[in-house]
């Protein structure tokens, strides 16, 4: 399925590449276990950034090097790549988020960031434990509760099956919306002038305003080929489960967007980026007061690269979500549940959606490179909720056979002194020939740079 999933990846990421899913080689055997291709898109989507990188380090070659994916070291890095030595990361979950059983059916909350708890527990009015939770939800219906917690700025998904959410009317608007959405803009060419064939996109400044999890695996890959990416975080903002995961190869820094003096520095920052990646739902970054007229005021070159969970269209397009509550929603979840079955929701064994969106936005900013060398500033769109549209279309009724754990062989030997201490990582998936993925900095905590280029 992976040459399937490569076909539309690149018929939609457009910028000059032909739509005729160019090959890549793949190698490695096994496969995630899931009633969903989930290998088949960890292979596809980091294959096809593979393919615009190839095309960007080849632009003046008539001959594309050769990409080559490795599908079980791909797998690996859908999950959690790092391996710690003498530490132990702390869980991805807060102790209330998680899937609870409503009068009439199932819903997730999603309560990691503490403004996300607080307003689940003010919606479901009950006290911040556990068998407390459980309770209240008990009493509620699914999609009521839905309602409550998100209209209190919390975050929740009722399982609904995939017959569902092809009838709802958000599941209507991803469906018509393309994978990747383009807006291009005249400008005068300006092509990437990296002196590094190992590293084509030294010298490119990657602005990163994007948390948990698409948007920084997308960042993590372009400072893999020699990209500057400086990470922005607002105050007290952490994520300590995945920080040490997807902050390789960044600088990381604090601004707050509603402080007058930060916004200089930010606005400043802007007009230094060649790339500005951001991860709000749809009018948040205009409500602002940065819209895209005012992006392209402060840099005309920019290219604008973002995401969101539900899409860019419908009614959801301003909702808060994340990876799983897409899958709760889209029906992954619930289909999973139905084959397996277990006594409820079934998610992916990964957080797949966030992944592949993260390899796709990385391949949406090559994209967008090439195209600004030709004379065009680009914007691109994309959602989770379309990644989960694509990857729903390979349902199965087989699981599939075990995943082994990386093997010694599979991890790379070269230790990284992350900033809790050493730990070593999966060896990277992707070869594209004569580039050399190589991070300039090890895994960082959040805001322990200088906001500056």
């Amino acid at each position: 399925m992976a040459t399937a999933f490569l076909q539309e990846m690149m018929s939609s990421l457009d910028g000059g590449v032909s739509g005729e899913g160019e090959p890549i080689v793949v190698e490695g055997r096994g496969s995630l276990p899931s009633y969903f291709d989930v290998t088949g898109l960890a292979t596809a989507s980091i294959g096809a950034a593979g393919l615009l990188l190839a095309k960007l380090s080849s632009r003046d070659s008539d001959v594309p090097p050769r990409v080559c994916v490795d599908q079980r070291l791909a797998s690996h890095w859908f999950g959690m790549a790092l391996r710690p030595s003498g530490w132990e990361l702390p869980s991805v979950w807060d102790d209330l988020a998680g899937v609870f059983q409503a009068n009439d059916g199932w819903i997730r909350l999603h309560t990691n960031a503490p403004a996300h708890r607080a307003a689940a527990l003010v919606a479901v009015g009950c006290d911040a434990n556990r068998a407390a939770v459980e309770a209240a939800v008990s009493g509620w219906s699914a999609e009521a509760l839905e309602s409550a917690v998100v209209a209190a700025g919390g975050c929740a998904a009722v399982m609904r099956s995939i017959e569902q959410w092809h009838e709802h009317p958000q599941g209507r608007a991803v469906a018509q919306t393309p994978l990747v959405l383009w807006k291009h803009v005249p400008i005068e060419a300006k092509a990437v002038d990296s002196h590094d064939p190992s590293h084509p996109l030294a010298g490119v400044r990657v602005l990163d305003l994007t948390r948990v999890l698409a948007g920084p695996v997308g960042s993590r890959f372009l400072a893999a080929y020699g990209a500057e990416v400086l990470r922005i975080d607002p105050p007290q903002w952490d994520e300590p489960g995945v920080v040490p995961e997807v902050t390789l190869g960044k600088r990381c820094a604090g601004l707050d967007l509603k402080n007058s003096s930060d916004r200089k520095i930010f606005e400043g920052l802007l007009r230094g980026a060649d790339v500005f990646l951001h991860g709000y739902w749809a009018d948040a970054l205009a409500g602002l007061g940065y819209d895209d007229e005012v992006l392209r005021n402060l840099n005309p070159d920019l290219i604008d690269v973002s995401l969101n969970a539900y899409g860019w269209a419908g009614e959801w397009r301003n909702r808060r979500g994340f990876d799983s509550l897409v899958q709760m929603s889209s029906g992954i979840a619930d289909l999973g549940m139905k084959e397996s079955g277990t006594p409820g929701p079934k998610p992916l064994p990964v957080q797949a959606l966030d992944h592949a969106t993260g390899y796709l936005l990385a391949a949406s900013v090559l994209s967008g490179l090439l195209r600004r060398g030709k004379g065009e500033a680009c914007s691109a769109k994309l959602s989770l909720a379309r990644v989960a549209h694509l990857l729903i279309k390979t349902r199965r009724s087989e699981i599939g056979s075990e995943f082994a754990p990386a093997a010694d062989e599979e991890i790379d030997p070269r230790p990284e002194e992350t900033a809790w201490g050493p730990a070593r990582r999966v060896r990277w998936p992707l070869e594209v020939e004569e580039t050399r993925a190589a991070w300039p900095y090890p895994a960082t905590r959040l805001r322990s740079a200088r906001p500056e280029w």
